[in-house]
């Protein structure tokens, strides 16, 4: 793997930002669509009903994560026996329902993906490698998960599902390469 291309990721407006759990990305959780991952994450901290709620409403990526470390607290007392598991199902339901992004992960090929962070060392790779790098483990799974099966490409009807699916290219380019085939 040392001779792998590496995929670097952090800020959502970076060129890698569809990474990233901070990226525009609509999410249906049974009958509630979260705006991003970051804010279904951030809220399955807890157990009471409101404060997910309100981490659920927040009117940014950023925000939810600050209205979490407020009630640091108030986190359930299993977390840190969960954190990789709902990750993981949070992830893998990002890149399932939205289409560009499963397509702008699957063209990553075998490269190594790494949030790189010199602010998280459990998630990232601390900046400097040295992190364990769980969340670019999840998304290198989920890119295997999602290149053994075909990836279909929904008509849109609507003026709003238009607009969610452009949301994408704000935040990734795609590699030259990258060709979609109807």
């Amino acid at each position: 793997m040392a001779n792998c291309k590496e995929v670097l990721f952090y800020e959502p407006e970076d060129p890698n930002g569809y990474l990233s759990n901070f990226a525009a990305c609509p999410i249906r959780v049974g009958d509630e669509v979260w705006a991003t991952s970051e804010h279904y994450y951030q809220a399955m901290k807890f157990t009471c009903d409101e404060l997910r709620q309100r981490i659920y409403s927040a009117s940014s990526p950023a925000e939810a994560f600050s209205l979490s470390r407020d009630f640091d607290a108030q986190v359930r007392d299993d977390w840190y026996d969960i954190r990789v598991d709902v990750m993981r199902f949070i992830v893998t339901e990002k890149f399932k329902q939205n289409p560009c992004f499963a397509l702008f992960l699957i063209n990553t090929g075998d490269s190594v993906i790494k949030e790189h962070s010199h602010k998280d060392s459990f998630w990232g790779d601390g900046g400097d490698g040295t992190g364990e790098n769980h969340l670019g483990k999840i998304l290198m799974s989920v890119r295997s998960q999602l290149s053994a099966q075909p990836v279909c490409l929904k008509p849109v009807a609507t003026q709003s599902e238009r607009d969610l699916l452009a949301v994408p290219l704000l935040f990734s380019r795609p590699r030259e390469s990258f060709k979609v085939h109807h």
